[in-house]
């Protein structure tokens, strides 16, 4: 069948599936982005082409959309493109940023149109090996609450077993107990090993010591693997047309074969304007140059387990050991010798001492130290792969072994991840940028553990177009990005370019405009101040006076969004005696049980006012009364001090480029629009805007950051 056949009958399927919704109306921009998903998936070639045999190159078929708020995205992008991979024999794989939105996609949206479609599909949730408990971890520390014996023990992290000796009794009975629930819980079938489905999901501290990690994974060769959830659910992947998947996990897993082949799926990737800040996140690297004694355990324990299985390659392991250690601490010192005066001097209040390495240049002393790390690493884990391949050929032959096999492949698995990591980190670390290149952004920080000075050393890379073009886009044939936020200030090129698609031919944008009428919805109110922005302390002492007289007013529910904890503690403390019961302030409860509790209230007919940072900008959905009015306390401007940031912007200076206008301004206009797009979530809300930041109304990029929001009725009111 040909790519315009294809996409006429995927479309044919959205139409039916419209019709067929109850009470639902036809909406013209749904339908406008279901075309465009249609188009763009026919068009692509999926599956090996054999170029050499005459076949033309593959065509690939990107679209990049912006669907505003109301279009019914999620919707527009499924139906079309599950009916085109039912009919071409391929697979559709959804990446979100959140866990949220994936389980509205699988619990909600995705039954939903099951139940509508002519043709039946199966979908599955993939999330990270991460999220789901280890079987073997838990029933280990389930009848301990810690893991006393040396061979069990060395299960466990150094930092965890250092946190467990200074634990206080009643808080190790309370994890004892934890534990052994979440083993019975388990056990009865009533959790699913899951831990986003806890009633209460655990702090990480408590997670980890449980967590399934790939590096210590045995596969079907672990004793506990007929029972292992995350394999369980890996199971449900392989029969499934639709997986919902993250952006994390999509970027962690390329090349693993962990989801389906990005040449042989149709890709979709909603909230993709999180997709070039976790291309950045996933490709940073991190070393620790004061912990070090995991290397002396690990080497022993390479030694003991080689030794018992015969492999030659574990000769030089002590070699890379020592010089892994004498290398470690000769950098800690020499990064002290060098920065040290400047790390010191920073306020530890604000969380680890950081210095940033200009224009990626390292200092001369630490080239060499570094690049004997870099070696010593790679020789440790050749040897290390060495012993994993002798254990895996073990575990094939003696399976009656599975267990005490298990642990030992365990055992080197827990620590290698961090050797990895000093040897990624040590060779980013190194990269020289050419004459014009984009150097690395590298930088170093101090922060006090306990009794303990601990230097760690950063690198990352400063372009995640760069990134994602090398390691994604290179790989797929057929996707589709949308969000309701991806134009900035105006058009696409901001958000192109850090996708890595700028320029890209076989890429195309459109625009799906909301079909709220924003002008009668919703009012901004640009409540000016006479202190600049600038001056923190008497901006935020005006703002504060003047948020407190908005939200005396509110009747029903609100959300004030702050750029910094100091600027909402500030606000908190202000708050008059008989408003503090009206306001709920982000971490004080968890946030499922906040929003319960705002929502009751509302639904009371009392005011609820919630205080909030960025995680409640975005993805939070509060329709009518629950969100009345929004209130943005300053401009979201990304903070000044992130490293990678300041690299970015310290190379485009070098190269003549402006980066508050080329990077500052199209960032804070897209974060500016998800704050916004708070107010106004259905056809019948009405809501008001503040936002308290005179620069919006009173600065040339003010106003390119007003073209980005939706055209409400603009008023300016003068300082109170």
């Amino acid at each position: 069948m040909s790519s315009p056949d294809w996409a006429a009958q995927a479309l044919q399927s959205f139409d039916a599936v419209v019709q067929a919704t109850p009470g639902f109306r036809s909406r013209a921009g749904q339908r406008l982005m279901a075309e465009q998903v249609a188009r763009t998936f026919g068009a692509a070639t999926l599956g090996k082409v054999d170029e050499e045999g005459g076949e033309a190159a593959p065509t690939r078929s990107i679209a990049v959309i912006q669907a505003g708020t109301g279009v019914g995205k999620s919707l527009a992008y499924c139906a079309p493109a599950i009916a085109l991979a039912l009919s071409r024999g391929t697979r559709v794989l959804i990446s979100t940023a959140t866990v949220a939105l994936q389980e509205q996609l699988v619990n909600k949206d995705l039954p939903a149109l099951a139940a509508l479609m002519p043709q039946p599909f199966k979908f599955a949730l993939a999330k990270g090996r991460g999220r789901y408990v280890c079987k073997l971890k838990l029933d280990r520390l389930a009848g301990t609450g810690e893991a006393e014996e040396e061979a069990d023990d060395d299960l466990f992290a150094e930092e965890e077993a250092a946190a467990r000796a200074k634990r206080p009794r009643h808080e190790t009975e309370a994890r004892m107990q934890f534990y052994s629930t979440m083993a019975q819980t388990l056990a009865k079938g009533a959790w699913d090993g899951d831990r986003d489905s806890l009633d209460t999901p655990p702090e990480p501290e408590v997670w980890s010591p449980v967590a399934a990690e790939g590096a210590s994974c045995t596969g079907k060769h672990c004793p506990a693997f007929s029972q292992c959830t995350y394999y369980d659910k890996r199971k449900e992947l392989v029969g499934a047309q639709v997986i919902v998947a993250n952006h994390d996990l999509l970027l962690s897993s390329l090349g693993a074969r962990v989801l389906p082949e990005l040449d042989n799926c149709l890709l979709v990737l909603d909230e993709a304007h999180h997709l070039p800040s976790t291309a950045l996140d996933q490709f940073a690297c991190s070393m620790d140059l004061s912990r070090i004694t995991w290397i002396e355990r690990l080497s022993s324990r390479g030694l003991r387990i080689g030794a018992l299985l015969e492999v030659e390659e574990i000769a030089d392991i002590p070699k890379h050991s020592a010089q892994l250690r004498q290398t470690l601490q000769d950098l800690a010192r020499i990064v002290m010798d060098v920065y040290g005066a400047q790390l010191k001097s920073q306020p530890s209040a604000w969380g680890p001492a950081r210095v940033r390495v200009p224009r990626g240049e390292l200092p001369e002393p630490l080239i060499a130290p570094l690049g004997l790390l870099a070696a010593s690493a790679e020789g440790f884990l050749d040897a290390l792969r060495a012993i994993s391949k002798a254990l895996r050929a073990e575990m094939r032959d003696k399976p009656d072994e599975a267990k005490r096999l298990s642990t030992l492949y365990a055992q080197i698995g827990m620590l290698a991840p961090r050797l990895e990591e000093l040897h990624a980190t040590a060779q980013l670390l190194l990269q020289d940028a050419p004459e014009g290149a984009v150097p690395a952004a590298k930088w170093f920080t101090l922060e006090v553990d306990g009794d303990f000075i601990v230097v760690k050393a950063h690198a990352s890379p400063i372009l995640p177009g760069t990134t994602l073009r090398n390691h994604l886009w290179s790989a797929v044939r057929g996707a589709v990005l949308t969000s309701a936020t991806l134009n900035s200030c105006g058009n696409f090129d901001f958000f192109l370019r850090e996708a890595g698609l700028y320029g890209d031919e076989a890429t195309t944008t459109l625009e799906v405009p909301s079909p709220f009428n924003y002008a009668a919805q919703g009012t901004l109110i640009a409540a000016e101040t006479r202190a600049d922005p600038k001056n923190a302390a008497q901006f935020t002492a005006e703002m504060v006076d003047a948020l407190l007289h908005d939200i005396a007013r509110v009747e029903y529910g609100a959300l004030v969004l702050f750029t910094s904890r100091e600027q909402m503690r500030q606000a908190v403390d202000a708050l008059p005696t008989a408003m503090r019961s009206v306001v709920l302030v982000q971490n004080a409860l968890p946030r499922t049980q906040l929003l319960r509790r705002h929502r009751e209230r509302v639904d009371n007919g009392e005011p609820s006012v919630i205080f909030g940072m960025q995680s409640f900008g975005e993805g939070l959905d509060l329709p009518g009364r629950l969100c009345e009015s929004v209130f943005i306390t300053k401009l979201p401007f990304a903070p000044p001090d992130d490293p990678v940031g300041e690299a970015r912007a310290e190379w485009l200076r070098a190269v003549g480029r402006d980066p508050f206008s080329e990077l500052v301004v199209p960032a804070t206009a897209i974060r500016l629009a998800q704050w916004v797009g708070r107010a106004i979530r259905t056809e019948e809300d009405q809501a008001h805007v503040y936002c308290y930041d005179k620069r919006l109304v009173r600065t040339s990029y003010g106003q390119r950051l007003l073209k980005g929001l939706p055209p409400f009725a603009l008023e300016q009111r003068a300082p109170l």
